[in-house]
């Protein structure tokens, strides 16, 4: 069986400045074209590192760094929230945010997709913190790229539109012009 999770031992490789060139958080902000970003919400944040790039963007006030590890909970609220306080790490199980319905804005992950078990009630979970109006994006690895995680674990944009609409998000993009990653954008009605 191919190990889907990301292991924290490893965490250091999340906080790699090369991901900043491999998902650009200026691309990603320029298709996304919010209105509001008062909240976002980054689910399987690891170290926060995205979440620190989008707070820049966003200048939102307030980004929960939602994770199911306790390690990498741990290691953002040693590293992060003492620099970046707009940062708030949730401990989250896979299906379930503790946060409040139709709370964010924005809700986003990277590079976390192919380890969902059960993609579909995260993303209605995803769909319950987002409010009426609110987008999602999610960022993972192409099929083709030459490094990431096993290919047997990836997913098509296709399968990601799909997962999306089946949890109740509409206006679905997908965006091939990264160069090893794809990036689908939904929004709530």
């Amino acid at each position: 069986m191919i190990e889907k999770k990301f292991d924290p031992q490893k965490l250091q490789k999340l906080n790699n400045p090369q991901r900043l060139k491999d998902i650009s958080p200026d691309f990603i902000w320029n298709k996304l074209n919010p209105k509001k970003t008062d909240v976002l919400v980054e689910i399987g944040a690891g170290t926060a590192f995205f979440s620190i790039a989008f707070l820049k963007q966003a200048k939102a006030a307030k980004i929960y760094a939602c994770d199911l590890s306790e390690v990498m909970i741990d290691w953002m609220k040693k590293n992060v929230i003492t620099k970046y306080p707009n940062i708030a790490p949730v401990k989250t199980e896979e299906v379930l945010i503790p946060l409040e319905d139709e709370i964010a804005d924005i809700v986003f992950t990277i590079n976390l997709h192919h380890e969902l078990d059960n993609p579909i009630q995260t993303l209605k979970e995803a769909y319950r913190i987002t409010k009426p109006g609110g987008k999602i994006f999610i960022v993972d690895w192409k099929k083709e790229s030459p490094v990431g995680p096993s290919v047997q674990i990836r997913c098509t944009p296709e399968q990601v539109k799909n997962q999306l609409e089946v949890s109740g998000f509409r206006q679905i993009d997908l965006y091939n012009d990264l160069p090893m990653h794809f990036l689908a954008i939904g929004e709530k009605d």
